[in-house]
């Protein structure tokens, strides 16, 4: 049985930590507003490019199509992009992206695929290097920014794109958290490259000309798609890492109260029972004297 000394070290310990999660969450639930109006700002205009981007590709076909558009024409390397944080102290946001990737990559491996991992954060690396190590063909930390930067899915977007037309893969899937609530943040799986075309292009009856063709617009529109998506997803990590963190570290607040509660009364029970026991002996002694 712990004595006194360590029961009330303990409480005091448990304290210190109770004041540090609180903290936590409070500055998660104040950068959480910021972030998660940066997210769904940034969905309509994501939507709409697609929508234009949709349009002009229903007019294009065959070799004139610009290659991430067309593609490579085979389906066999995969490379999935995963985003994850660079922080911790979030739940079990980064495990749940992790497993995502990893469900997705052992359902193209089992239809006979070659799968590689672009990793884009420091959290979700190692669990999936332990499984994949020798197919990581690349990672990005994004620690150096205080919040995501469209010049930051830039970088990473060039990166892709000349990866792809180098003819590293043949299809890129985007593996993301996207945020709902600061209690629910689902990992979603999108394609990336080459550019899916929107399945529910309206079509108009209006004869449209373009100037410059199609082709020319959709070679400036497509990678300014491919670098969209890619800062919506770090927009949306954002937002669900500070939801998660929100939700984990008002949790860990609520635990340790528990805790702290619990180890009061076995301190109180301690201190009564080795109270009543010098109380005796006290009563003994005179007794026999």
């Amino acid at each position: 049985m712990a004595s006194l000394k360590e029961l009330k070290d303990r409480i005091k310990s448990v304290k210190s930590t109770q004041k540090i999660t609180k903290a936590k969450q409070m500055v998660a639930a104040a950068k959480l507003r910021k972030a998660q109006a940066a997210a769904e700002a940034a969905r309509p205009y994501a939507s709409r490019l697609a929508t234009v981007m949709g349009s002009l590709a229903g007019k294009v076909s065959g070799d004139s199509a610009p290659l991430l558009l067309r593609g490579t024409g085979n389906d066999q390397r995969h490379l999935l992009v995963v985003v994850n944080t660079d922080k911790g102290l979030c739940g079990g946001l980064n495990a749940n992206v992790v497993k995502e990737a990893k469900l997705q990559a052992r359902k193209l491996i089992a239809e006979g695929k070659d799968v590689t991992f672009y990793l884009i954060g420091k959290k979700g690396r190692a669990p999936i290097k332990r499984d994949y190590a020798s197919q990581i063909a690349h990672h990005y930390d994004t620690s150096d920014m205080r919040n995501p930067s469209f010049d930051e899915a830039d970088s990473i977007a060039e990166d892709l794109v000349s990866r792809f037309e180098a003819g590293e893969f043949d299809i890129a899937h985007l593996v993301y958290p996207v945020f709902k609530s600061a209690l629910a943040q689902d990992p979603t799986t999108v394609q990336l490259l080459p550019v899916p075309t929107p399945d529910n292009v309206e079509a108009s009856e209006a004869a449209v000309e373009y100037e410059p063709d199609e082709e020319a617009i959709l070679a400036e529109l497509l990678p300014r798609y491919v670098k969209t998506q890619l800062f919506g997803s770090l927009l949306e990590r954002e937002a669900s890492e500070q939801g998660a963190s929100m939700t984990a570290m008002d949790n860990a607040t609520r635990n340790a109260g528990d805790l702290i509660d619990k180890l009061t009364i076995q301190y109180n029970r301690s201190r009564q029972a080795a109270i009543t026991t010098e109380l005796i002996e006290i009563i003994a002694g005179a007794e026999a004297l």
